[in-house]
Parts: C-alpha cells; sequence; structure tokens
C-alpha cells in the first residue's frame, strides 16, 4: 500500500458536483493499493497513519499524533499512486491492483481507521472525483507498506 498523507485544514470531495465527503482539521489522505497487498498491509498502515506524531503541540514541535487531537481523515482511493512513469510519457499501471481488490482493502482500510475511534469520509470508489482541501504547513508524507 501507498498512501499520501496530508495534514489538512478543511478537505472535500465531490462527485458529480455532490459533496460526498467532508472534514475539518485532520489528514486528507490518497490510497494506493498494488496486487500484492494484503490485511497485514492494510493493519500496518492503518495504525502508522492513525500515529503519526505530524500535528504541532503547545511547544510548536510535530509531537502530537491525529488521535491525540480528534481529527478526521478524508480517504480517497487512487489507483494512480502506483503510475509508473520511468519510460516513456504515458504511465504504466501495472502495479496497482484491480479493481475487485483494491476496493475490498482500501474499505478495510477506512475501517481499521474507524475502529481506533477516527471520522472517516471517503469519496466514492472508481468514481470521477473533485478534491479540494487546504494543506496545513504544508506537511505531506508518503507512507508505504
Amino acid at each position: 500500500m501507498r498512501v499520501v498523507v496530508q495534514r489538512a485544514k478543511n478537505a472535500s470531495v465531490t462527485v458529480n458536483k455532490e459533496t460526498v465527503g467532508q472534514i475539518e482539521h485532520g489528514l486528507m489522505l490518497l490510497v494506493g493499493v498494488t496486487h500484492d497487498d494484503q490485511m497485514d498491509d492494510v493493519k500496518f498502515i492503518a495504525d502508522k497513519v492513525a500515529n503519526l506524531r505530524i500535528f504541532e503541540d503547545e511547544s510548536e514541535k510535530m509531537n502530537l499524533s491525529l488521535l491525540d487531537v480528534g481529527g478526521q481523515i478524508l480517504s480517497v482511493s487512487q489507483f494512480t499512486l502506483y503510475g509508473d512513469c520511468r519510460k516513456g510519457r504515458r504511465p504504466n499501471f501495472m502495479a496497482a491492483a484491480k479493481p475487485d481488490l483494491a476496493q475490498e482493502l482500501y474499505e478495510a482500510f477506512n475501517q481499521e481507521l474507524r475502529d481506533k475511534g477516527i471520522v472517516v469520509e471517503t469519496g466514492v470508489f472508481g468514481a470521477m472525483m473533485d478534491v479540494n482541501f487546504t494543506n496545513d504547513g504544508p506537511v505531506t508524507l508518503i507512507v508505504e507498506s
């Protein structure tokens, strides 16, 4: 799994001009699944994301996790995270999981986060989505299993 983690002041996702997910203060996640990912990957990444110390404490040091600050998550599936751009000019998406596996693990990932007590909003798997957010910091990290 590969997840782009972005600390956000706010975030929303729209499908067909309708807002389907929206958060205030937390993390904007772009979530990619590759063909050999399994539940161990889902659990590892969910635990890592929930506990990353990327929010400031009273001393303005990144010492607090999403769980510590009571933040929310907007999680958007993103198969293009596994686009290989090393050759030619058109990305190769062969490393991305097939939709059935990707959706199963993406939904399991979101449920793992919810099981930790985190509010998780999502886009619509496989849909064309418009994502808006305000990156706080900016802070952007890539987490991989």
